[in-house]
């Protein structure tokens, strides 16, 4: 079998599971997040992007229900046993198929928490399970459930999640040999997947993040690629993957020469981002976090080119986005434990000057604060 964890781990985190199942007065879990499969199974797939679920109830049986080109990838990935599948037709029901799989076990007229907040589960699927089930069991949202114990890693996770990092330090390192004026972006693009791919790392779940010029102010992918100019700047976005365990990163290259802007946004983006990592402690807030960042930036004048969040939670996540539960935003109130693993990102943008600068790096959460897992400090790195 293909898995990346001990077949002990994968049972201790379903005990867990069904130990928080049974704690909401739930008789079982609708599992549809790709997420949540892969954390309590190992089952690794894209299938999810069609109807995909998981029965687990209470008492640790499962049943899952998928397509034909996942009976053996489940068979070969996970620890799932009993595995069904529904046949493509037009006017397929697996929606039927599944109430019949809670007939079968004794599931009819239960409560049922289903992670509604699922890819997959579109508006439509959902809304033809609701239709299917309706009067068969009383269904609850429990999107949460599994999130929640993902939130602190075990000790394998950290190690995964370091060496997500390590990928993404040597994508780092990768476009730095290619960035320069004239570069194609195309070309820096290409040498940092490859550093990920030699190392063994795994596609993200989004796309890398690249801009130059004005488009330095996005944060956000969009298609189009150009040659760096004489005088530019450059703003990446990425990820280390490892057992699809994302370790994200983020930089503003000054191309050529550093303006003065530069300097100066980088030196406060460099305090905002040593006050976030002294904040992740335990017992602090995901608030708390974002309240010092804030707190850097806005004594500093530059309340109009910061965002609303400084980061959130880094984990194993599937397409189409990287980003884990929760956020770091004002007011948050999640608590932090150590084991707990975000992304912050010190985003800053001067949209007078047409400036960014925007230094980001993955921190594990310890007793003692944040812990950078990068081995690049946040300094100010000009390519000429």
């Amino acid at each position: 079998m293909a898995l990346h964890f001990d077949p002990a781990d994968l049972a201790a985190r379903r005990q867990a599971a069904c130990a928080a199942v049974a704690a909401r007065g739930l008789d079982a879990l609708l599992v549809f997040r790709q997420e949540s499969l892969y954390y309590l199974t190992g089952f690794d797939t894209f299938g999810y992007v069609y109807f995909q679920v998981l029965v687990l109830r209470a008492d640790g049986r499962m049943t899952l229900l998928t397509r034909a080109p996942d009976l053996r990838q489940a068979h070969r990935t996970s620890v799932i046993e009993d595995v069904r599948v529904w046949t493509d037709a037009d006017g397929a029901t697996p929606e039927a198929a599944l109430r019949d799989i809670l007939a079968e076990h004794g599931l009819a007229d239960g409560r049922l928490g289903v992670e509604w907040h699922a890819y997959g589960l579109t508006a439509a699927v959902g809304q033809r399970l609701a239709a299917a089930l309706e009067g068969v069991a009383v269904l609850e949202d429990a999107s949460d459930l599994v999130s929640r114990l993902r939130l602190v890693k075990s000790p394998a996770e950290i190690a995964y999640t370091r060496r997500a990092a390590h990928l993404a330090d040597d994508a780092l390192d990768a476009a730095l040999t290619e960035i320069r004026p004239g570069a194609f972006e195309g070309d820096i693009l290409a040498a940092m997947h490859g550093a990920i791919y030699r190392g063994g790392g795994d596609d993200p779940a989004n796309e890398f993040v690249i801009g130059s010029g004005p488009d330095a102010l996005l944060c956000r992918y969009h298609s189009g690629r150009r040659h760096l100019d004489a005088q530019d700047q450059l703003t990446l976005e990425w990820a280390g993957v490892y057992r699809h365990y994302h370790a994200a990163m983020m930089r503003t290259i000054p191309v050529g020469r550093a303006l003065p802007g530069h300097r100066e946004m980088l030196d406060v983006t460099a305090e905002a981002m040593a006050a976030c990592l002294d904040a992740m402690r335990p017992g602090n807030t995901c608030g708390d976090v974002f309240a010092a960042h804030a707190r850097v930036i806005d004594a500093a004048g530059r309340r109009a080119g910061r965002l609303n969040a400084c980061g959130y939670a880094m984990g194993t996540t599937f397409a189409p986005n990287w980003m884990d539960w929760p956020m770091l935003y004002a007011g948050n109130p999640v608590v932090l434990e150590s084991g707990m693993v975000f992304f912050l990102h010190m985003i800053l943008y001067d949209d007078d000057a047409g400036l960014a600068m925007c230094p980001g790096q993955s921190a594990l959460v310890t007793d003692a604060g944040g812990e950078s897992l990068s081995r690049h400090p946040v300094t100010l790195t000009v390519a000429v």
